[in-house]
Formats: C-alpha cells, structure tokens, sequence
C-alpha cells in the first residue's frame, strides 16, 4: 500500500483522481482548505487534511507531509490575481517539494500544464504570464531537487469523455478531459518509481492507451 496525500484534493482533476487512487488500495491524504469540503473528501474515499498551503512555512508543511510516501500537487490558485498566483503555485509549490524531502516522501508528482517552461512564450502583460512563470519556476526546482519527481504537463482542460487514451508527442497543446488526466495521475502513482522517475509528460487526448503511452515518453 502507497500512503498518498494530494495537495488541492477539492479541485476537479484531483477529485477524479482520488476514488482511483483509493480503488487500486492506497491510502489518500487529501489537503482541502475549507471544512466543509471534508464530507465530499470522505465519500471519495481519503481522509481529509485542512490546511491552508498557500500560509503555512516548511516546518509544518513537513508535518503534514511527514508519513506519506507520495505528494501529488494540484493545487492552483484558479486565475486569482498575481500575487496569490505566485504566493500558491511558485512560492508554496517550492516550499511543499522541499518539505517532502526534509519528510521522507520520497516521490512527487507536479501536476503542470503544456508548455511551461522557460520559452513558455506568454508576454508580461497577458494574464496567463503569472501562472506560467510560477509553474515554470517550480517545476524547474523540482528538477533540481533529490525527489523521484514527475512532471504531468496536460493541455485544456475539458469535461470531455475518459477515454484512458492519450498522445505524448503532440508539439503543440490541444485538450485533454480531466478524466484522463486522473488516468495518468493514477497510472503515474503505480507504476515503477524508476520507470517514471525523472519524466515530463506532455499529453493530448489521444489514442494510445496510458500505460503503453508512458512506455515511450523517453
């Protein structure tokens, strides 16, 4: 059994994930910030965590991240303004991987989005630039961290069909369902450390069934 706790455990991607994770018998942590989400965390399966993230300094983010094997981070601050766009998805992300290693949970996983990174292209003044600049940031220390560290790089979000089916070499981003990004979380989080260890996976509703698609990220 894989002790896992999701950081953003209410959000849409992460509510799909959870029943799955708690399907194939691991055991789910779920980090919410308002209690009266804690009923729907339950039905889901995991056990509620209420902390506010986006505030708290490494010390207690290593508290709560401390017996977990897994952290999967998909937390967002939702298109709120800057600061809180940089102080959640830049400055938190950062503290929680540095937390996790202090805590001895050995793997990460970063849930991102299709084209962070340092040529991400967005100008200053688009609104998008402050999201894609923390993603690109925290992503870039997750790499230079000591974590067994993957990096989930999905396209548009969409409520489309779970198909199970992806594409991991489109060059540029289409949609994806959050159905199939809980797919790759849950097929991320069991399968070999080392056989996803080190990966960033950008991926499209496609048709490659997940698990063979992994196979050939590298």
């Amino acid at each position: 059994m894989t002790r896992i706790i999701i950081i953003g455990g209410h959000g849409k991607v992460a509510r799909k994930a959870t029943p799955l994770l708690v399907e194939d018998g691991h055991e789910v942590t779920s980090v919410i910030r308002d209690p009266d989400q804690s009923k729907t965390i339950t039905k889901l399966g995991a056990e509620p965590a209420i902390a506010d993230v986006a505030s708290m300094q490494k010390n207690d983010l290593e508290e709560l991240l401390r017996g977990h094997d897994v952290v999967v981070w998909a937390a967002g601050a939702g298109g709120g303004s800057p600061e809180n766009t940089y102080a959640l998805d830049r400055d938190a992300a950062i503290r929680s991987m540095d937390a996790a290693a202090a805590a001895g949970a050995e793997r990460y996983v970063m849930v991102s989005y299709f084209g962070a990174g340092p040529d991400h292209g967005v100008p200053p003044d688009n609104d998008f630039y402050a999201y894609a600049e923390s993603k690109t940031q925290a992503d870039a220390h997750l790499e230079e961290s000591a974590l067994k560290w993957t990096i989930l790089q999905p396209s548009g979000l969409t409520e489309g069909p779970t198909t199970r089916k992806i594409d991991v070499h489109a060059n540029d981003a289409g949609q994806v369902s959050r159905g199939n990004v809980a797919e790759v979380i849950r097929a991320v989080v069991g399968s070999d450390p080392s056989a996803v260890a080190g990966l960033k996976i950008p991926f499209n509703d496609g048709d490659s069934p997940i698990d063979e698609a992994l196979r050939h990220v590298r």
